[in-house]
């Protein structure tokens, strides 16, 4: 018998301050069973930095054909395609081809460092591309955030990131290991 998701709840009140962009989400968050609290927080993490109300959770971990994340216009084209990890180059290749933009947010400290000096050649290729990675000790503490009902506060200025959950607040300091094309 499969195991099922874990269901998570999640208001999110987003400040961002770099695109003065304020917004509140009550969110619904399928823990796949093979994902950790670390990987669903740091899903969350990416939307907020993405925050949009047409920005939506892909299957992930369930299909091969989906981002983390994505945005899709009114035609269904996909204008913002995010992926968390170590993805090999071919899904990063499909991905820059069908979306206007890709994100691709790592983690995993050395794990995440060698695939970066592994793949970053290769990467420079796609023009709209953006890789940003997060800490392990930053990673870990989003993650120790994790409740079944959440009430986030997140707040975005001059790119880093407050995240406060009752009183605890964890800070981030996104690494922008490649920005796309201007």
């Amino acid at each position: 018998m499969a195991l099922k998701s874990t269901i998570f709840k999640a208001e999110l009140h987003v400040s961002d301050l770099d695109r003065s962009y304020f917004a509140s989400f009550n969110l619904t968050l399928a823990r796949h069973p093979s994902e950790t609290d670390l990987r669903m927080m740091l899903r969350l993490l990416a939307f907020t930095l993405y925050a949009d109300e047409h920005l939506e959770f892909g299957k992930g971990l369930s299909s091969e054909d989906e981002p983390d994340l994505w945005r899709l216009n009114l035609r269904n084209e996909v204008e913002l395609w995010i992926d968390l990890g170590q993805p090999d180059e071919k899904r990063i290749r499909k991905a820059c081809h069908r979306a206007q933009q890709v994100v691709l947010l790592t983690y995993g400290g050395s794990a995440a460092d060698i695939w970066w000096k592994k793949n970053a050649d290769t990467l420079t290729r796609f023009d709209n591309l953006t890789v940003i990675n997060c800490s392990l000790a930053e990673s870990e503490a989003l993650g120790a955030l994790v409740e079944r009902t959440m009430q986030l506060q997140c707040t975005v200025d001059h790119g880093q990131l407050w995240v406060s959950a009752g009183d605890r607040t964890v800070e981030v300091t996104p690494v922008y290991w490649k920005k796309p094309a201007a």
